[in-house]
C-alpha cells in the first residue's frame, strides 16, 4: 500500500505566527497569559499552550483588569478591542495578516457608503470579528440561496469580502450568483483569498489523481480542515477528518492501495508522522511512504511591534 504525503500542508504562516506571539509572550512575560479564543483551531496545540500558563477566554469581562491579553488569529470585532481597552488591558494583536486585510478593505467600504456582503461561515469566530467591523452596513451569506434573499438598498455601491479560509473554489458559486443578481457588485480580488487554503485545496485535487482514500488531519472546529475533506468527497474519494492516529480506523484500509494524508493549516508537523506511522502499522500489506514534491510557500509575517 502507498502512503502520498501533500505538499503544502499544515501550518500557515499565519498560524505560526499566532503559536509564536503565545510562546515568545509567556516566555518573555511569565504566566499567565491570557488568549481570546482559541489561538488557532486545533486542540492539540491549545492544550500545549495552556500547559505552559496561556489561559483561553471567549468573554472579555473574565480578563482580570490590567492583565496580558492576546487576540488569537481569526481577529476581533472593533467592539472587543473597546471592551479591552476599558478593562486596562495589555493587549498583543495576533490577528493573521489576511483578516486584518478584509477588516481593512470592510471599514473602507462602510465609510464610502456601500453596503457589504460577506461569505462566510455563520458563528465562525472569524466571521464574527468581520461582521462587527460594519454590523450596519454587512450581511452574511453562505450559500447561492441565500443570494437571492439579500435585502440590498443601492445596488450601485455594493461590495463582498469573504472569511478568509475560504478558497476561490468554495466561493465561486456564490460570487457567481451575487454578480448574476448584482452586475456592479465589486468582488474581491483573487489576492484577498488565504493562499494557504487555496494552495492546500490545489495538493488535494493532485492527491485525488492516484489516491483512493484521504486522510486530513485536523480539528473538528477547522473550517479550512473541513473543506479538505468536502474537496475529497466531491473528487470521489473516501475522505476522513482525523485529530489524532487514534481516530484511524483500520477497516478505512482495507480496499485502499494509495492513501493520501494531508493537514490543515492549524495542524502540527508531528500529528501528521504520528498518522502516517498508525497508517504504516494498519496496512494490510507493505508500506511505502511517499511525498509530492515539496511546496515552499515563500510566506512569512512580521511579530508585533511589542515582540520584535
Amino acid at each position: 500500500m502507498r502512503i502520498l504525503l501533500g505538499s503544502p500542508r499544515g501550518f500557515c504562516a499565519g498560524v505560526d505566527r499566532a503559536i509564536e506571539i503565545v510562546q515568545i509572550a509567556l516566555e518573555r512575560f511569565g504566566a499567565p497569559i491570557y488568549v481570546r479564543h482559541e489561538i488557532v483551531h486545533n486542540h492539540h496545540v491549545v492544550d500545549d499552550l495552556r500547559a505552559k500558563g496561556a489561559i483561553f477566554i471567549d468573554d472579555i469581562d473574565d480578563v482580570p483588569r490590567g492583565s496580558r491579553l492576546i487576540y488569537s488569529a481569526h481577529g476581533v470585532s472593533p467592539q472587543v478591542r473597546e471592551q479591552a481597552a476599558a478593562r486596562g488591558l495589555d493587549v498583543i494583536d495576533a490577528t493573521c495578516p489576511l483578516v486584518t486585510k478584509v477588516h481593512i478593505e470592510a471599514t473602507r467600504m462602510a465609510k464610502e457608503d456601500y453596503d457589504i456582503v460577506l461569505i462566510g461561515h455563520r458563528g465562525h469566530v472569524e466571521v464574527e470579528g468581520t461582521l462587527g467591523h460594519a454590523a450596519d452596513r454587512m450581511q452574511l451569506v453562505e450559500t447561492v440561496d441565500d443570494v437571492q434573499h439579500l435585502d440590498i438598498t443601492n445596488p450601485e455601491r455594493l461590495g463582498c469580502v469573504t472569511q478568509t479560509t475560504l478558497s476561490m473554489d468554495d466561493t465561486s458559486d456564490v460570487m457567481q450568483a451575487l454578480q448574476a443578481r448584482f452586475p456592479q457588485i465589486q468582488l474581491p480580488r483573487n489576492d484577498d483569498i488565504c493562499y494557504a487554503t487555496q494552495n492546500r485545496q490545489n495538493a488535494v485535487k493532485e492527491l485525488a489523481r492516484e489516491a483512493d482514500l484521504i486522510v486530513v488531519v485536523g480539528d473538528p472546529e477547522s473550517s479550512n480542515s473541513n473543506r479538505l475533506v468536502e474537496l475529497g468527497i466531491k473528487l470521489g474519494l473516501r475522505s476522513f477528518l482525523v485529530q489524532s492516529a487514534d481516530d484511524i480506523e483500520p477497516g478505512w484500509l482495507s480496499t485502499a492501495s494509495c492513501v493520501a494524508v494531508t493537514a490543515g493549516a492549524s495542524a502540527p508537523e508531528v500529528l501528521v508522522e504520528q498518522v502516517v506511522a498508525r497508517l504504516v502499522e494498519l496496512a494490510p500489506d507493505e508500506a511505502r511512504v511517499e511525498s509530492m514534491p515539496l511546496v515552499d510557500e515563500a510566506v512569512s509575517f512580521k511579530l508585533p511591534t511589542a515582540l520584535r
